[in-house]
C-alpha cells in the first residue's frame, strides 16, 4: 500500500474554478467562446485532455502560453488526492482510496482481465458514482457507511482518467502477450447507487462515451442499480446503448428485504416490470447480479425460484453469480461445489448464468471496503493520540 503525506481528513476551501471534466465538448466549446476565445481551441483542448492524458495544463504544449495561464486561474482538471492504491498479489486488480476536495473518501478499482472464449483482454474501471450509500444493504460495506453526497460528473470522469493515464505510461502485457493500454470497460458498480445520482452518471457516461472523450463504447459501460424503477424507466429512454446490472440478490420479496430495505418500497414485481419496459425499449439483455451468501439464498430452493422467477424473459436475463466478499457483516461466500449445484438448477429452469471471477479478495476490493479499513486505522490512530 502507498499512502498519500497529506494530512488526513483536510477539506480544502471550495474551487471556484470550472471543472472541465465535468463538460460535454458542446459545454466546453460554449465555456471557452465565453472566455473570449475561438471554438476551435475546444478541440484542441478536449484532444489535450483526453487522448493525450494531459494531467495539466502546462503540459498541453498545443495551446499557446498565454492560455495555458489563463486556464490554470479560471478551470481545473485536477484529479482527487490518492489517500492509498493497493494491489492484488497477481498485478491484476488494483485499487484507490481517494480523497475528494471536501475531504469525503471514495474508492475506485481497475481490474485486469486476460482474453477468454467470450471475448479479448480487457481493462475494466469500477467507478464510484456517491460519497456512501443511502440503501442499506447489509452486505455491502458502502451501505453500511450511510449517504454522504452524490458524486459530480466530473469527480465521475476524473477516476477513470486517473487509470487511463496509468494504463498509458505502465501499460499490462496479458498472458497473450497483447499489451492493454487504454481503459476498454467501465462498470458503474463503486460505492453508492447510481441511478439515485442519475443526472451526473448518465452526464459522466456521455462525456466518457463523446467521440472528443474517451472514446468508450455504451455497449462496454455497465450500469448497476438496487431496483429504482424511475431511473430503470428513464434509463430506457435514453439514446446511448448502455448495459443494465439489477442487483437482486434473492428469489422473493420476503427474502430480499431482509438484506435490501429498498425492497420495501420497490418490490421485485415493480423492477421486473420495469425491466420488461427496458427490454422492450432496447432489446438489450439484462444482467441480474445475485451475491451468494453461504446459508442464507444458496440453497437449491432459492436457485429453483430464482429460474422461475426469470426464465420468463428468456435470452434477454442473465444471472451473475456473485459469492459475496467477507465483510464486517459476517456473511461467507459457498462452496465451488454449492455454486455449481445453483448453476446446474438455474440451467434447469432455462435461465443462463456465469460466475463473478473473484478479483481482489486479499487488497479488501469489493465496494467500500478499503475505505472501511482507512476510517478504522484513522479512528485507532485518533483514539491513541
Amino acid at each position: 500500500m502507498t499512502t498519500s503525506d497529506a494530512p488526513r481528513g483536510d477539506t480544502l476551501a471550495p474551487d471556484r474554478r470550472a471543472d472541465l471534466l465535468g463538460m460535454t465538448f458542446d459545454e466546453l466549446r460554449d465555456w471557452l467562446v465565453g472566455q473570449g476565445e475561438p471554438a476551435y481551441r475546444a478541440q484542441q483542448l478536449a484532444e489535450a485532455i483526453y487522448h493525450r492524458l494531459a494531467p495539466a495544463f502546462d503540459q498541453m504544449s498545443a495551446l499557446p502560453a498565454a492560455l495555458r495561464e489563463r486556464l490554470d486561474t479560471l478551470a481545473t482538471i485536477a484529479s482527487p488526492q490518492v489517500r492509498a492504491l493497493v494491489a492484488s498479489k497477481d498485478g491484476r486488480t488494483r485499487k484507490l482510496l481517494l480523497a475528494l476536495r471536501d475531504g469525503r473518501l471514495i474508492e475506485t478499482v481497475l481490474m485486469l482481465y486476460p482474453a477468454s472464449p467470450e471475448g479479448r483482454a480487457r481493462a475494466t474501471i469500477c467507478v464510484s458514482t456517491q460519497a456512501g450509500c443511502a440503501y442499506g444493504c447489509t452486505f455491502c460495506a458502502t451501505g453500511q457507511m450511510g449517504f454522504e453526497r452524490h458524486l459530480t460528473a466530473g469527480e465521475i470522469v476524473a477516476q477513470v482518467l486517473y487509470f487511463a493515464r496509468e494504463l498509458r505510461e505502465r501499460p499490462w502485457t496479458a498472458p497473450d502477450g497483447q499489451p492493454i493500454d487504454r481503459v476498454t470497460n467501465l462498470v458503474f458498480m463503486g460505492m453508492g447507487e447510481p441511478l439515485h445520482n442519475y443526472d451526473n452518471t448518465l452526464k459522466a457516461l456521455r462525456i466518457l462515451n463523446m467521440p472528443e472523450g474517451l472514446r468508450i463504447g455504451a455497449r462496454h459501460m455497465t450500469v448497476s442499480t438496487v431496483g429504482l424503477v424511475p431511473g430503470i424507466l428513464r434509463l430506457a429512454e435514453e439514446p446511448l446503448q448502455v448495459n443494465l446490472a439489477i442487483s437482486l440478490h434473492a428469489p422473493n420479496n420476503e427474502m430480499r428485504a431482509r438484506t435490501m430495505p429498498v425492497t420495501r418500497k420497490y418490490p421485485i414485481e415493480q423492477v421486473l416490470d420495469a425491466v420488461r419496459t427496458y427490454v422492450e425499449h432496447t432489446g438489450r439483455q439484462v444482467t441480474f447480479e445475485y451475491v451468494l451468501l453461504s446459508g442464507v439464498n444458496d440453497a437449491d430452493e432459492h436457485a429453483r425460484e430464482l429460474g422461475r422467477l426469470l426464465a420468463p424473459l428468456r435470452q434477454l436475463g442473465h444471472v451473475n453469480l456473485i459469492p459475496v466478499n467477507q465483510t464486517a457483516a459476517g456473511y461467507q461466500p459457498p462452496s465451488g461445489e454449492r455454486i455449481r449445484a445453483f448453476r446446474e438448477l438455474l440451467r434447469i429452469e432455462g435461465v443462463t448464468s456465469s460466475v463473478r471471477a473473484e478479483r481482489g479478495d486479499d487488497i479488501a476490493a469489493a465496494c467500500g471496503q478499503l475505505r472501511t479499513r482507512e476510517t478504522r486505522l484513522q479512528s485507532a490512530s485518533s483514539a491513541r493520540a
